[in-house]
């Protein structure tokens, strides 16, 4: 599984103005929702909120990977945001998370949603690409890096 098949271009946000996780979390659910007719921003707010709970998706290294299944989701859906002022996610590392990077399953997709995750864990551990990331000027930019990194692997 690749990165591109779960993300589109128009999935890149660059610049999320929120300034807190919860933030962050609603900003990112409200975003994907209004593209998806399968996801309900409310419940994604509250899953993603709910597995938070459990432990941070803070990966560290600036990247965060907030995710969690609800039953109306049709097929994996994914978002990437940026937040360029870095915000307190709890992260393992105990830095700033600048990436964020949402995935929502459907609830019986418990392979394919494993599959993603590590995909995405993987790619992201990458210092260069993380860099470029954020030093990209646009969503365009960004979906380009992503894809470039993704081809690699």
């Amino acid at each position: 599984m690749n990165i591109v098949d779960l993300i589109q271009r128009d999935m890149l946000v660059p610049a999320l103005s929120s300034t807190s996780k919860s933030g962050i979390i609603k900003e990112l659910a409200a975003y994907l929702s209004a593209r998806h007719e399968d996801v309900d921003k409310d419940a994604l707010t509250k899953v993603l909120i709910d597995r938070e709970g459990l432990a941070s998706t803070a990966i560290g290294e600036g990247v965060a990977i907030p995710h969690g299944k609800l039953p109306r989701v049709r097929e994996i859906h994914a978002c990437v945001g940026r937040a360029p002022q870095g915000v307190d996610f709890d992260s393992m590392d105990g830095q700033p998370t600048y990436l964020f990077f949402v995935l929502v399953a459907p609830e019986n997709s418990t392979g394919a949603h494993l599959k993603a995750l590590a995909r995405i864990s993987r790619v992201f551990k990458d210092a260069d690409f993380r860099r470029r990331l954020l030093e990209a000027p646009d969503a365009d930019k960004m979906y380009e890096i992503i894809a470039e990194e993704d081809a690699k692997y």
